[in-house]
């Protein structure tokens, strides 16, 4: 009996109510110039059509595993587990891959056998995939990482491809650090071995409300204050993780998602890529879903500074 071939890379992909954008993130995942790999997609417990849209995939490549409900930290976890690839490549399910993305990340990994891990830059995209802007990590080299490490997550956690063995080795997603379980890993993995980003655009981010990913100003001082403690220690203490855990709870509604999305919107167009009409409309749209923001108000005020003043005085205040 012929031996199973093991692909080299497997594409780890959790979904949870990523309807309106996960057709696109396959696709892109599908299209790619590298196919020797194996694609997991694991619909979290998702509530809307999802699952219908999966069906309609037959691709031999793609592995879909359906599941209640157990968040994204455990579903990464066994999803590495699980893999069969010697290298994993991270992917959501509402961002999309570069044609090229697993080609150069695995060439890199192959010819720099000492790396484990590899990340890139990326284009930003609203809900509707219209182009805010560029976002470069924190740093590129090994060193530079190292040195950044503990300020920013010095990585795109979508944009990684990393050694399956390392990750496993470095204790997987630690479980208690929500919504930086990636920052806590990097950290954990750059202890162990050496880790870098490409000075490439390789992906698509999406922002949208329905992402788990909140801007950290709207998460508040205490978050940040936890955030940056933990990465610190290299762990979560249990009275943080109770407190982490309620802050976050008390968040996750849907008015106070949809506010943090348009504000975080609206700060692309003040001086990513100005234009001040659509910054009002968007810190409008954040006012209307969550008007006890008192930053939203202050910041459609600034969008009537003209633009060439305003990213002026953005970035002298970013260079304090």
């Amino acid at each position: 009996m012929e031996e199973q071939h093991n692909p080299s890379v497997t594409v780890l992909m959790p979904a949870y109510n990523a309807g309106p954008y996960i057709a696109e993130a396959i696709d892109s995942v599908l299209q790619q110039t590298f196919t020797d790999f194996e694609f997991i997609i694991i619909n979290d417990g998702s509530t809307d059509n999802t699952a219908e849209i999966l069906k309609q995939y037959n691709d031999p490549r793609i592995v879909i595993i359906s599941q209640q409900n157990r968040g994204l930290i455990d579903t990464l976890n066994d999803g590495i587990k699980m893999s069969r690839g010697e290298y994993i490549a991270r992917m959501d399910a509402d961002d999309m891959c570069l044609p090229e993305r697993l080609e150069v990340q695995y060439n890199f990994l192959i010819t720099h056998p000492d790396y484990d891990m590899v990340g890139c830059e990326s284009d930003v995209v609203d809900k509707d995939g219209n182009f805010l802007t560029h976002l470069v990590p924190v740093g590129h080299s090994h060193e530079e990482i190292a040195e950044q490490i503990d300020r920013k997550c010095p990585f795109i956690h979508p944009c990684v491809m990393l050694k399956k063995d390392m990750a496993i080795k470095a204790g997987l997603y630690p479980k208690n650090a929500l919504t930086f379980e990636d920052h806590l890993l990097w950290k954990k993995m750059l202890s162990i071995g050496k880790v870098c980003n490409l000075k490439q655009v390789l992906f698509k981010v999406r922002f949208n409300p329905e992402s788990v990913t909140i801007d950290e100003k709207w998460r508040g001082p205490e978050f940040i204050e936890i955030r940056r403690r933990s990465v610190h220690n290299g762990y979560v203490s249990e009275e943080d993780a109770a407190a982490l855990k309620k802050l976050i709870a008390n968040q996750n509604f849907s008015s106070y998602k949809q506010a943090s999305y348009y504000a975080m919107v609206g700060k692309k167009y003040l001086w990513n890529k100005p234009d001040g009409r659509k910054a009002r409309q968007h810190f409008g749209q954040a006012i209307k879903h969550y008007p006890k923001n008192v930053a939203s108000y202050l910041l459609y005020m600034f969008s009537f500074v003209p633009g060439g003043l305003r990213v002026r005085l953005y970035k002298s205040f970013k260079k304090r």
